[in-house]
């Protein structure tokens, strides 16, 4: 994000930023002047509100999440659906085990602090989104990295490592699994309902050795950026998963990122303490943005909105692929994707794409800049992180710098092939 800002000519396929076009500003000053329109309206905005939330969000923030999960659920594998709308007639919803954040971001951080002690163990895929990794170092935590597939996690895999945990007496120091479950970060994977359902089983099995309960944090920051691919039901659908799930959305990214509001779903028990320490942190999320929010989505502003950002997504996502199929050697191996921001490629034999390696330097003289693929991995030493992938983003270039970026990087990888 510094090299993005401090080199104007640089074409940037890194940061996760959003499409300035598609940033609301008319709705955003239509719902604004409606709401400073009067004091009844203006002075609530303006006053500090709670540490959870304002009510009215909170409340339309589960609703929204609810119709989400149930609408997926139609087209939900028949078993694993069937059981999860039953399911569904149980209180998932309740506006009051839900929390307004500053962003998304900062609902991992608190959770992780709720959770965790310096020493412990948090699962997460291999690879994961990396900043997350920047929260897990900061606590002094551990990470161990879960190879994933089409789906979600490798079941096996994951099993291998609870199972290696045990046996080394250390299970008792793992806490939480993290999964990024909608077009994740970086890869653009996105985790089944019944992948879901079984890495819950899974834990299960293994909480009573370790002597606690083990908790999934669903980061959901992408799942309405989809356009292409079916919606896919929460976690939370799960029977009987609610007390172990904890659901991190964001309002950020499918309305605008400057609002900085994000949310989330959390077990009774952990709701509480996350919501004490949120309170020593700031006292609550920014009452102005919340008052924002809740207007647009009373206002449907909210909803309008997501149409033309999913075409716009779809349209930067198809010249992307088009560039990369144009401009990338044929053994450079990608997905197209289907939602979220990114495409992740990976070089072929004894190439590095590192920030020390000769292609990431030699990428910054032609003026492209990438994420690369390492920073995704954790420091797990069961297995040594792969050093040869890259994360390109097509959220915030236009459609000419995507096509020039990706020739200007194709370009590179062929001359070191």
């Amino acid at each position: 994000m510094d090299l993005a800002f401090a080199r104007p000519g640089l074409i940037s396929l890194a940061a996760g930023f959003t499409d300035p076009p598609t940033l609301p500003v008319r709705a955003t000053r239509r719902l604004l002047s409606e709401l400073l329109r009067s004091r009844k309206t203006g002075e609530p905005a303006l006053q500090y509100g709670t540490t959870a939330g304002l009510p009215e969000l909170r409340r339309r923030t589960a609703e929204r999440v609810e119709r989400l999960d149930a609408a997926a659920l139609t087209t939900a594998d028949a078993r694993t659906g069937r059981a999860a709308r039953t399911y569904l007639r149980e209180d998932l919803y309740a506006p009051d085990d839900w929390l307004i954040t500053n962003g998304s971001q900062q609902l991992l951080y608190l959770v992780t602090e709720a959770l965790c002690d310096p020493g412990d163990i948090v699962l997460v895929e291999d690879p994961t989104y990396f900043v997350f990794l920047g929260i897990v170092q900061s606590h002094g935590l551990r990470a161990r990295g879960v190879p994933f597939e089409a789906d979600g996690l490798d079941l096996r895999q994951l099993e291998q490592v609870l199972a290696s945990l045990k046996a080394t007496g250390e299970l008792p120091r793992v806490k939480l699994l993290y999964l990024v479950s909608y077009f994740q970060n970086p890869t653009g994977t996105t985790t089944s309902l019944a992948k879901k359902a079984a890495v819950l089983a899974l834990l299960r099995r293994y909480e009573r050795a370790a002597g606690h309960p083990l908790y999934v944090v669903e980061d959901a920051a992408y799942r309405e950026m989809r356009f292409v691919a079916e919606d896919v039901a929460s976690a939370l659908t799960v029977p009987g998963a609610a007390a172990r799930v904890i659901y991190a959305g964001t309002y950020s990214k499918p309305f605008a990122t400057g609002v900085r509001v994000g949310f989330g779903r959390l077990p009774a028990g952990l709701l509480t303490a996350v919501t004490r320490i949120k309170g020593n942190h700031d006292f609550g999320t920014t009452s102005l943005t919340q008052h924002l929010l809740a207007g647009a989505l009373a206002s449907g502003e909210y909803q309008r909105q997501l149409a033309p950002l999913r075409r716009r997504y779809a349209e930067k996502a198809r010249v992307m692929a088009e560039a990369l199929r144009r401009h990338f050697p044929a053994d450079v191996t990608w997905r197209e994707p289907e939602g979220g921001l990114y495409v992740w490629a990976r070089v072929p034999g004894r190439l590095r794409t590192g920030v020390g390696s000769r292609m990431f330097r030699q990428a910054l003289d032609q003026g492209v800049l990438y994420v690369p693929g390492r920073l995704c991995y954790a420091e797990d030493p069961p297995r040594r992180a792969p050093d040869r992938e890259m994360r390109i983003s097509f959220g915030s270039a236009t459609l000419r710098e995507i096509a020039v970026g990706v020739a200007r990087l194709g370009r590179v990888i062929g001359e070191f092939i």
